[in-house]
């Protein structure tokens, strides 16, 4: 299995028993059973909206269960707030972060229980107290900085770095790995084997299989709101645990068949940005992706993918270069003028980009057609025609729960969201269509369906540029692949029979195709 197993099965920590929580009429989670040991690593896996973040919302204290009990360290115990929680040693790290941005790291670790000498915080001793622990578990991380000048994988060894401060022996993490790039999760997960290692207990809120297989001890399975089973991880492989989470065999092959692309849909040329510090970024970036063919931006994170798809779409401005759809220059023009032009996305982030959380889910699937005829009339929104076209959405793309149309984005689950955005951007119909981690915090039913509806673009002669951390998503989907290092591509391969290892080479900067 690769990794050292510190479970101590004479020692149950945690034992959630015939869990039941409703939200009026909707059964989130129906009778779920759970034991965890010390030292154990403990997956649960299930599809996106499956129960796992309210079962574990539950054993937080942030819910209160309809029925059933849940014992810690063998002893029945009412959890009625997170912090009865954290007083019996169990902390949790949320998948959406909350920390306070213009605070540092220290600050945020020890917010609400800061050292005091006399009246004063004592913040030399608390930065002590950061280094120490941080050193202990190996979780890199710069005590005086601060949150909104780190990157994503600092910010979570903060939140992690605030449960351990706090005194927790079980940490709860909630989809971990969402945002992190592939660098960042093999971190990660060598941090949970050293918490393992001081015989901390581990919750691993997931559906990725990659990372169950490579750092779990057991793993167990809900499917929409029901317990499943629970395996030990070792004994079975990605296709059996897909298939219990989904309920059906999963395809993890993309079915892609030859054609050939037409002409140009998006021409980058000699592209140079600024990053938010101000320093420059792209260095003379050029890029083409043709009608009918997919073209995957491979990199790792902080090589300019990030600011190219901002001036691509209007988000931010160059400083030189050129940008054309079709023949016709965008460079630099407002985001309503390039999407006019012909060019959609789903963007990185979609609770800040993609979605307005506080809309209903029908107003975000007309987001940028909302003047149109078709959904208003002398500038009154076409309510019924709105309504209808988000029913006819759900059910097409399989947005889950049913009946929501009329909810606000902000209540559904980070998959579905996704979903919501996809669903609106193929709609628009664009000439070409960017993807940035289209899958990004998605199960495996869901990433089969988003890639068949990438290829489906693609077959229909749309340009599609994929820019995705996800290395095998760029393989399997792309039929080139870009690779961008220090802000220019340094090489571009035919994405069929592509190496992952050369491609990795050049993502590193050490090789130069181009």
């Amino acid at each position: 299995m690769g990794r050292e197993s510190h479970v101590d099965l004479s020692q149950t920590v945690i034992a959630m028993h015939d869990i039941v929580k409703k939200f009026g009429d909707f059964t989130a989670n129906d009778g779920i059973n759970l034991t965890v040991h010390k030292g154990e690593v403990h997956a649960i896996l299930g599809e996106n909206g499956a129960g796992k973040s309210t079962l574990m919302n539950v054993l937080y204290g942030l819910y209160k269960p309809t029925s059933g009990y849940i014992e810690v360290a063998g002893k029945k115990e009412n959890i009625d707030s997170p912090e009865k929680a954290i007083e019996l040693g169990i902390g949790m790290v949320h998948q959406h972060f909350m920390l306070v941005q213009p605070f540092t790291v220290t600050e945020n670790i020890i917010l609400g229980m800061e050292p005091t000498k006399g009246l004063q915080v004592d913040l030399k001793k608390a930065r002590e107290q950061v280094v120490e622990l941080s050193e202990r578990y190996g979780l890199q991380v710069d005590p005086d900085a601060k949150i909104e000048d780190v990157s994503v994988g600092m910010q979570q060894r903060v939140e992690i770095l605030k449960v351990l401060y706090r005194g927790a022996d079980i940490l709860i993490l909630d989809e971990p790995t969402a945002s992190l790039t592939p660098q960042e999760i093999t971190e990660l997960i060598e941090i949970i084997g050293h918490l393992t290692a001081d015989g901390k207990s581990v919750i691993l809120i997931t559906h990725k299989l990659k990372e169950i297989k490579s750092s779990a001890d057991y793993c167990t399975i809900i499917r929409q709101g029901k317990y499943i089973q629970t395996v030990k991880v070792e004994e079975v492989d990605e296709n059996d645990l897909a298939s219990m989470m989904v309920g059906r065999n999963v395809n993890f092959k993309v079915d892609k068949k030859e054609q050939e692309p037409g002409e140009v849909a998006l021409e980058v040329s000699n592209v140079h940005g600024n990053d938010y510090r101000n320093i420059e970024i792209l260095k003379g970036l050029n890029l083409k992706v043709r009608k009918g063919e997919i073209v995957g931006l491979a990199g790792v994170d902080g090589n300019g993918q990030t600011e190219l798809v901002e001036i691509i779409t209007g988000l931010r401005k160059g400083t030189q270069g050129s940008v054309k759809v079709n023949g016709k220059e965008v460079f630099n023009l407002s985001p309503k003028e390039i999407f006019d032009a012909g060019i959609t996305s789903i963007p990185a982030d979609r609770q800040k980009h993609g979605l307005v959380l506080q809309f209903s889910n029908a107003e975000n699937l007309i987001l940028q057609n909302f003047a149109t005829p078709e959904y208003s009339k002398h500038g009154v929104l076409k309510k019924d025609v709105i309504r209808a076209h988000a029913t006819e959405m759900f059910e097409k793309f399989d947005i889950r729960p049913r009946g929501k149309e009329l909810a606000p984005s902000g209540t559904l689950s980070g998959g579905n969201q996704q979903k919501v955005i996809i669903a609106r951007e193929i709609t628009n119909d664009s000439d070409v269509l960017i993807a940035v981690n289209p899958t990004r915090g998605l199960d495996v039913g869901a990433i089969e369906y988003v890639h068949k509806y990438l290829v489906e673009q693609r077959n229909k002669g749309k340009a599609v540029l994929l820019v995705s951390f996800e290395l095998d998503e760029i393989m399997s989907l792309s039929d080139q692949i870009d690779v961008i290092f220090d802000g220019k591509i340094v090489g571009r391969v035919p994405g069929k029979g592509a190496d992952e290892n050369e491609l990795g080479l050049m993502m590193a900067g050490g090789a130069n195709n181009g």
